[in-house]
């Protein structure tokens, strides 16, 4: 008699595996037997509980992206004051995002994807309006739009380049878009 185990989580720890191989392969490399050997399931499980191998990615990027977003609300909601929201901002930039090598190998593949198949450009776009959202809290949409820019170039910049960042390059970048929407806000 084959007893069939109760495993309510298994779905949950397949994306998370896929998150974990795509980290360790690239999507490229990325197979229902990988996965599964990651998640430490039955082969079968794959087929279970996804669609396929791309439904497996867009859940797993989507979990990302999520989670890449609360991040970014909590340190954003955090921030009382203008000013602590500039230092929000620049903790993104300096700390937050791509902090590590996982992180900035997920963003790239995910943003290959997005860049090749319109479907996942929906989490990407979601996440975006996330950022724009926690950053408009504190800023226009305008400038949300900017500094949520500026973090993600920065932050690319800061994880892909072989030399160390100056913090401070953050804080005047964000002082300059800041400067720049406060002169269009007091224009007559």
């Amino acid at each position: 008699m084959n007893v069939r185990r109760h495993d309510p989580e298994r779905r949950s720890r397949i994306i998370d595996a896929c998150l974990d191989v795509v980290a360790e392969v690239g999507v490229a490399g990325v197979s229902h037997r990988k996965i599964a050997a990651a998640a430490d399931v039955p082969l079968g499980s794959m087929t279970y509980h996804f669609d396929g191998i791309d439904q497996v990615l867009y859940d797993a990027f989507t979990r990302f992206a999520q989670a890449a977003s609360s991040q970014f609300e909590a340190r954003m909601s955090a921030a009382g004051t203008a000013q602590e929201a500039r230092r929000a901002v620049a903790d993104l930039i300096v700390t937050d995002t791509l902090s590590t090598q996982r992180e900035l190998v997920l963003m790239q593949e995910l943003y290959t994807l997005a860049a090749r198949i319109p479907r996942f450009r929906g989490i990407t776009s979601a996440w975006m309006a996330a950022s724009r959202a926690a950053l408009e809290r504190h800023f226009d949409p305008a400038t949300a739009r900017l500094l949520d820019a500026t973090i993600e170039g920065l932050s690319l910049h800061r994880a892909l380049d072989t030399e160390p960042h100056d913090p401070q390059v953050a804080l005047d970048a964000i002082d300059r878009i800041l400067a720049t929407a406060d002169r269009k806000a007091h224009r007559p």
